[in-house]
């Protein structure tokens, strides 16, 4: 098959679109390099502002005052967890969903699919959603943080495209012929053939469990289960308040330099779990909002 041969136009085109697309990910890699370099640096240059883009006078300072903090192994545990309780939980919730609203055959399928759809838009709020969490008794427990939102109407919809267009009607009534039910053609055949899909729809809820501090602060009491984010928030206020609370001009200014150099360690402390993952599901996160983009 012959090559598209590309006009003047459309060379130029690519041209211009590869260069904003170079430019935006320059800017992203800046600032990711930044940030993990001011991590590193020392305070009085980060707060001076001479970190550009490696280390100034490496230190470990900031990293000592976080992990000085005995809570904040807790909180990885805990945010671990809960990510990893959370995100299989909502992932095969998803896919069973998802699938069974794919299915042409379903009934009710419409009127399902529209009043699932009517939750993106409307809610009760968060004092009767308390209200319910209060009476299923999950207060200060996980399954408070890993229930209520265990399923997402956006993940369903991108799934459910998914098994749409990528799953023949014709492979399940094959299945049927050699005797498999709707459940066994599910498990054995649709799920070996949705890896891309399961890698996307489990990034997205990994990244929301992990990042998530406002229902922990509502729902859980105590402080030995705090995910990591609260933890990182205490270490935050309180560095804010020595610098705030010392009358002292010389080391208020102290303060306030390492204070500059803890919000870039929390960062990193932070997102490093999420970073070191991205990588093996990035290829599939792309194919993913492809398959979201896609029409029955």
């Amino acid at each position: 098959m012959a090559a598209i041969k590309k006009t003047k136009f459309d060379k130029a085109f690519d041209i211009i679109l590869y260069s904003v697309l170079g430019l935006l990910a320059a800017s992203y890699l800046y600032i990711l390099i930044y940030v993990v370099s001011a991590s590193f640096s020392d305070p009085n240059a980060v707060y001076s502002g001479r970190v550009v883009l490696w280390p100034v006078d490496f230190t470990l300072q900031g990293y000592k005052r976080v992990f000085q903090e005995k809570m904040v192994l807790l909180g990885y545990r805990n945010s671990m967890l809960y990510m990893v309780t959370g995100t299989a939980i909502s992932t095969a919730l998803t896919l069973m969903g998802a699938y069974a609203l794919s299915r042409r055959d379903l009934p009710g399928r419409g009127i399902v699919t529209g009043l699932l759809v009517f939750t993106m838009f409307f809610n009760g709020g968060i004092v009767p959603l308390y209200l319910i969490v209060r009476k299923l008794k999950m207060i200060d427990t996980m399954w408070s943080l890993v229930l209520p939102g265990a399923v997402s109407m956006s993940n369903v919809i991108i799934a459910r495209t998914f098994y749409a267009n990528s799953i023949p009607t014709g492979l399940l009534d094959a299945a049927k012929i050699d005797g498999s039910t709707n459940i066994g053609f599910f498990f054995r055949v649709a799920l070996p053939l949705s890896k891309a899909i399961i890698a996307v729809i489990a990034l997205y809820y990994a990244v929301g469990l992990w990042n998530d501090y406002f229902n922990a602060m509502i729902y859980l009491k105590t402080r030995e289960k705090y995910p990591l984010q609260l933890f990182l928030r205490e270490i935050l206020i309180s560095s804010q308040q020595s610098a705030a609370m010392t009358g002292d001009v010389l080391e208020q200014e102290l303060l306030a330099q390492l204070q500059e150099i803890i919000k870039y360690t929390l960062i990193v402390v932070g997102s490093l779990p999420l970073l070191m993952l991205y990588p093996f599901l990035q290829k599939y996160f792309v194919q993913g909002v492809l398959i979201g983009s896609l029409k029955e």
